[in-house]
């Protein structure tokens, strides 16, 4: 019985991951909460509401770092609407820029990943790494 159970979950969970592969909204908001989770998480460290934890700043920037290396690439063209998707028109209108925007995001990450040794260090490197969200969604995202 148990052993049913667990082959059962673990079908469910390759089916979802499957989905989940051939959908690209669906990646690109996965993709997004992590990086949700991970900035409220550094927010926390940044107000002193969390301490500094130099793992979890790490990771923090790893989320970050990956979320910049595989986003750009979940905007194919039959992707522009449907999945209650907020992608603006203009990632498609100007890919360069787009484009752009993610390797600035992925260049501080990393930058913050070298250079957060203590709070005051991640403060700074927390700072410039979010500021990329902001600009990015001022010009790629509908608001809703």
């Amino acid at each position: 019985m148990i052993r049913t159970a667990l082959v059962a979950l673990g079908l469910a969970i390759g089916v979802s991951a499957v989905v989940a592969q051939s959908n690209p909204i669906a990646e690109r908001k996965d993709a997004m909460k992590s990086v949700g989770a991970a900035t409220r998480e550094g927010a926390a460290i940044a107000k002193g509401e969390a301490p500094f934890d130099a793992a979890k700043v790490q990771g923090i920037f790893k989320v970050y770092s990956d979320a910049a290396k595989k986003v750009p690439a979940l905007f194919p063209d039959n992707s522009k609407t449907g999945g209650e998707t907020t992608a603006a028109p203009k990632v498609w209108e100007d890919q360069a820029a787009f484009k752009t925007a993610f390797a600035k995001f992925e260049a501080d990450a990393a930058k913050g990943a070298s250079s957060a040794t203590d709070l005051a260090s991640f403060r700074a490197a927390f700072g410039d790494a979010t500021k990329n969200c902001g600009s990015c969604h001022e010009a790629f995202r509908i608001k809703k």
